[in-house]
């Protein structure tokens, strides 16, 4: 209990912003499901240069948890074709990039700093360093991990930019090439949008790439454990 009220009363700011990275994508998400019933056409006929202005301001919407990833995967997929898919991974590295740099600035160390309070607590945050590219591939493997969220907590806890932007990208694409494709064979975007699980083969590959997700994040989680109690008993015999 004394460790979640100074948790809650020492990093209230970062803690919200999390609480708001969850929350908003829902909004954004049905915002723009009812622009596009009304406006399908949005989308058709882009020049080049409102190509590019459309992949800087997907990132930003990313970046800030207005839209999900797998939206943003299935609408460029469903109005750009396969030739709108490089913008798609470029928009997800910047969107990265930005979130990083976000969480950077909103926490300025201070969940770090805090967590000098609690030795048990900072060892295991500092395997999981040590495994930081695994730990950042598997969460973006996920497609029920919130984006922008995910990028908050991997910055705060602090993983190395480069390594942080480069893993995410691999990480994120395997879901996002399915959700693309399902984008590019869909006759009715909105459909898919409101139901992107339909079908038996999407069911399959949700729960293939959760389930991989799931196992490979808890495996991390418990060694990184084990490796702190160890280092902890050694230090202290």
């Amino acid at each position: 209990m004394k460790f979640l009220r100074e948790l809650f009363r020492k990093n209230f700011s970062t803690l919200l912003t999390m609480f708001l990275l969850v929350a908003v994508p829902l909004l954004g998400s049905s915002s723009l499901l009812l622009l596009l019933y009304e406006r399908q056409q949005l989308l058709q006929h882009l020049s080049v240069a409102q190509q590019l202005l459309y992949f800087v301001v997907i990132a930003i919407t990313m970046a800030f948890a207005i839209t999900p990833t797998t939206f943003v995967a299935i609408v460029t997929g469903y109005y750009f074709g396969w030739a709108g898919l490089a913008g798609m991974v470029l928009a997800y590295a910047l969107a990265s990039a930005i979130g990083y740099e976000l969480a950077q600035r909103l926490d300025h160390g201070k969940l770090r700093h805090f967590l000098h309070l609690f030795p048990k607590a900072e060892a295991v945050l500092n395997e999981l360093q040590h495994q930081s590219w695994q730990l950042i591939l598997l969460t973006r493997l996920s497609p029920v991990l919130p984006f922008a969220l995910m990028t908050f907590v991997l910055a705060i806890v602090g993983v190395p930019r480069r390594r942080f932007l480069v893993a995410s990208v691999v990480g994120m694409l395997p879901r996002s090439l399915f959700f693309y494709w399902l984008g590019t064979e869909a006759s009715d975007v909105l459909t898919l949008l409101r139901d992107p699980d339909q079908g038996a083969l999407s069911k399959t590959v949700l729960i293939g790439l959760v389930a991989a997700s799931l196992f490979g994040l808890l495996f991390i989680f418990n060694r990184a454990l084990q490796k702190a109690l160890r280092r902890g008993a050694t230090e202290n015999s």
